[in-house]
């Protein structure tokens, strides 16, 4: 039931698009949590639904929409294309389309926490003379901090187990794009496939597990402190 090179490489390669795409993304979740959590603007509804679309539509099609945008074709594959950038058919395309759908789990998370923060702690340390940026470094940042990493957890389990947008977008190659649910996806297709199937879904499943636990422990410190 041991895994063999190529399924440890299968799992490096999904530890480090998941990685990359959390990290990736973690500032742009977090300044877009913050905007919806203490913003007041026209618009704001819009931006929650637009924030959250990747949750309700078919992953393919977010993979699509990627393969518009950065494909050879696509605006942004252009411009991308001429500075000799490209993530097409390339691990960190599917890094991309595994941040896209993590993205609303990760700004969820965040802004929860945020809205959790006394605003009255932040008044107060105004008045005393604190500088804005002093009062979020010292208040509002380490009050709302499990929030922040219960977010990328949740992020990094949504990252590992990303396949429709991945597949339809970067597809599935070996060695490239071919992480832990494309390769179980490759190994069903495969006459007595069944053995390296239940490996790599081993694996997935003791992954997934560690990732939620870790955002619920997260959780509930927060609740402990006066969050959630």
């Amino acid at each position: 039931m041991m895994l063999d090179a190529d399924g440890w490489a299968i799992v490096a390669l999904s530890l480090k698009v998941s990685a990359v795409a959390v990290l990736g993304v973690a500032p742009l979740a977090f300044g877009v949590a913050w905007v919806l959590a203490r913003g007041r603007f026209a618009g704001r509804v819009v931006l929650d639904a637009l924030v959250h679309l990747p949750l309700v539509l078919p992953p393919v099609v977010v993979g699509w929409l990627l393969l518009l945008a950065f494909g050879a074709q696509g605006a942004v594959g252009r411009w991308l294309a001429g500075m000799g950038i490209t993530v097409m058919f390339r691990w960190t395309g599917a890094a991309l389309a595994s941040a896209v759908m993590a993205f609303p789990l990760m700004v969820r998370a965040m802004r929860l926490s945020i809205e959790a923060v006394d605003i009255r702690l932040e008044d107060a340390a105004r008045t005393l003379g604190a500088h804005r940026w002093r009062v979020f470094a010292t208040i509002t940042l380490p009050l709302a901090m499990p929030g922040v990493l219960a977010g990328l957890v949740l992020g990094f389990a949504r990252s590992l187990g990303e396949f429709g947008a991945t597949i339809t977008f970067v597809s599935n190659i070996p060695g490239e794009t071919q992480t832990l649910p494309l390769a179980i996806y490759a190994a069903m297709q495969l006459p007595g496939g069944e053995a390296a199937v239940t490996r790599l879904a081993m694996v997935a499943v003791a992954l997934s597990l560690i990732a939620l636990a870790a955002s619920e422990a997260l959780a509930r410190r927060m609740g402990g402190k006066g969050g959630l």
